[in-house]
C-alpha cells in the first residue's frame, strides 16, 4: 500500500494534514505514524494522510536509496561515515534539485496538488527539499514542518524555505541559531514516538532484571553475539529476545539458548514492542533515532552495540552524556559489561531515572501544536544566506561574529512578529531601494515588472508575500549573541 488514509472529521473546514516520509530503515516511517497518531487525537483534524516518497519513486531510485544504504552499512561502514560527515554541513549543497531526483518525485507532486494539504509534515530530509522547492515556486500554500529522527542534528534537513524545523534535543537548537536561524523557527520537541494506548505494566523489582535484547527490524546477526556472551554473565536475569522479521535468525537463536530453559524468550517480528519496553529493565542493541526515544520514554536504559557510523553513534554519545546508556566496543564483553550494570548497587535505577528525564513522549502532539499555531508565512533563506550559514559552519563561526556585507539580516512581519526572510546584508540594498517608503518603512509588494527583478527576489517575495498586495515588514540587522541563546 502506497499510502495510508484516516477521516476524523467531515468538516470542510479542519486540518488536511499530509505526513512525507521516505523508507530508508524503519525510523521515518515509525515517526511519521506517530505524528499521524497525534493528527488522529486533534479535533481539528479533517483528514490525515501518510505518503512514502520512496513508494511512488522508481524501482531502481528506490533500490539505490533505500536498500543501496544498508548494503553499505554492512560492507562499507567507513564510507557511510564519511559520507554523513562530508554532507553535515548545512547548506553545502545549494543548487537545485537534480533531475533524476525531480522525475521521481513528480508523483509526489501530483499526491500533495491532489490532497490539498494545510500541512505539511516531512520525517526525511528528501520530501523536505522538494517542499522548499515547492515554497519559492508557488506550488504549495501549505504548512511545511521538517522533523529530524536522530538526536544529532543533521545539515541535509536544513532547506531554503519551511515554516518550522524540528530537532531532538535543544543542543540542536542552540547549533541552528549560533548559525544564524532564527529562534521563532526552530523547536526541541524531541523524535515523534507513537503513544502507548493501554497503560504501562509496572516493573517487578521483586524478579530478576529482564534484559530486552533486539536484533531491530530486520534482525541483524549481531544479536547471536549478544546472546552467546549474556550466557556467561554472573548476575540473574531473564532476557527476551526480538529478531525482527529475521526467521533464520530466530531459528538460530533459539538453538543457541536451548539448554538455558525458560530464562530466554525469543520472538520475530512482534506488535509487542511498546509493552515489551515497558517491562524491561535493561535494553541491548543499536541507538537507532526512534528506538532510543522509545526507550527513553520508557524509561529504560540501554547498552549500546554495533552502532551505524555516523547518526548513531552520535545518538549513544548523547544518551551516554545523559547517563541512559553504556556502549560495548567488543563483543567479547558485552556479558561483563551488562554485568557491570546489574552488579553495582543502584546503577541501574540511576540509569532508569536518567532515561526517563531524557525522554520526550509526547513530541509528536508537540510538533503539531507548534506547527499549526505557528506562523502562516514560511521562513525563506536566500541563496546568499546559504553560503553565509555554510561558512559560519566550516570555520566554526557564531552568527554574531560575523560582520559586512555577508552578514546575515532578518525580515520580520511586522503583523505576526514572525521571522520571514534571513539574507545576506549585500541583499538588503536593493530590496530598501525598490519597496522603502517616504517614512523610511519597507513594504514589500508584488512588482509590476517582476521579469526586471533578479530570480532570487522574485522568489523570495513570491513565498513572502502568498498573493498578498502587500508585506510590511522590518529589519532586524543584529542577531541575538551566542550567550543570549537558550539552553
Amino acid at each position: 500500500m502506497r499510502t495510508t488514509s484516516a477521516r476524523t472529521k467531515a468538516s470542510a473546514s479542519g486540518q488536511r494534514i499530509l505526513i512525507l516520509s521516505a523508507g530508508v530503515g524503519s525510523g521515518h516511517n515509525s515517526a511519521a505514524a506517530a505524528v499521524q497518531q497525534a493528527c488522529t487525537a486533534r479535533a481539528d483534524t479533517a483528514e490525515v494522510q501518510v505518503l512514502d516518497v520512496l513508494q511512488v519513486s522508481s524501482v531502481l531510485y528506490r533500490a539505490l536509496l533505500g536498500k543501496g544504504y544498508f548494503v553499505l552499512v554492512e560492507d562499507l561502514p567507513w564510507l557511510v561515515e564519511w559520507g554523513y560527515d562530508i554532507s553535515n554541513p548545512p547548506y553545502r549543497r545549494r543548487g537545485p534539485i537534480d533531475p533524476w531526483t525531480r522525475v521521481n518525485a513528480a508523483p509526489v507532486v501530483s499526491a500533495i496538488k491532489r490532497f490539498r494539504p494545510t500541512a505539511i509534515v516531512c520525517t526525511h530530509f528528501l520530501p523536505a527539499q522538494l517542499l522548499a522547492s515547492l515554497l519559492l515556486r508557488g506550488v504549495i500554500d501549505a504548512k511545511t514542518a521538517v522533523v529530524t529522527t536522530d538526536y544529532d542534528f543533521q545539515g541535509l534537513s536544513l532547506s531554503g524555505a519551511f515554516h518550522k524545523i524540528f530537532v531532538a534535543r535543544e543542543e540542536g537548537k542552540v547549533e541552528l541559531m549560533a548559525l544564524g536561524l532564527p529562534s521563532d523557527r526552530v523547536a526541541a520537541t524531541g523524535i515523534p514516538i507513537s503513544k502507548q494506548l493501554t497503560p504501562a505494566p509496572e516493573r517487578n523489582a521483586n524478579k530478576p532484571p529482564m534484559l530486552l535484547i533486539s536484533a531491530g527490524a530486520t534482525g541483524g546477526d549481531y544479536v547471536v553475539s549478544v546472546v552467546r556472551q549474556t550466557m556467561h554473565m554472573r548476575s540473574e536475569f531473564t532476557a527476551t529476545v526480538v529478531c525482527g522479521h529475521n526467521d533464520a535468525l530466530r531459528q538460530r537463536i533459539e538453538a543457541l539458548v536451548a539448554s538455558a530453559g525458560d530464562r530466554y524468550s525469543v520472538l520475530g517480528f512482534t506488535s509487542e514492542m511498546p509493552q515489551l519496553l515497558q517491562r524491561a529493565d535493561l535494553f541491548v542493541g543499536k541507538p537507532g533515532g526512534l528506538s532510543a526515544s522509545e526507550c527513553m520514554a520508557a524509561g529504560l536504559p540501554m547498552v549500546l552495540v554495533n552502532p551505524i557510523p555516523g547518526q548513531e553513534v552520535r545518538n549513544g554519545d548523547y544518551l551516554m552524556e545523559q547517563g541512559a546508556a553504556v556502549r560495548c566496543n567488543a563483543a567479547a564483553t558485552i556479558g561483563w559489561k551488562i554485568d557491570e550494570v546489574l552488579r553495582e548497587p543502584g546503577r541501574l535505577q540511576k540509569m532508569q531515572s536518567a532515561a526517563q528525564r531524557t525522554g520526550r513522549p509526547n513530541a509528536a502532539a508537540d510538533v503539531l501544536s507548534a506547527l499549526l499555531g505557528g506562523p502562516s508565512r514560511p521562513l525563506v533563506v536566500t541563496r546568499a544566506a546559504q553560503r553565509t550559514i555554510l561558512a559560519a559552519s566550516e570555520q566554526r563561526f557564531v552568527a554574531t561574529d560575523l560582520t559586512g556585507p555577508s552578514s546575515l539580516v532578518r525580515l520580520v512581519d511586522q503583523a505576526s512578529g514572525g521571522t520571514v526572510a534571513l539574507l545576506q546584508e549585500e541583499e538588503l540594498a536593493d530590496l530598501q531601494k525598490r519597496y522603502s517608503t517616504p517614512d523610511g518603512d519597507l513594504v514589500l509588494r508584488p512588482s509590476k515588472a517582476s521579469l526586471l527583478l533578479h530570480w532570487e527576489e522574485r522568489r523570495l517575495l513570491r513565498a513572502m508575500l502568498r498573493g498578498d498586495d502587500a508585506l510590511p515588514v522590518r529589519v532586524e540587522g543584529r542577531l541575538a549573541p551566542f550567550r543570549d541563546l537558550p539552553g
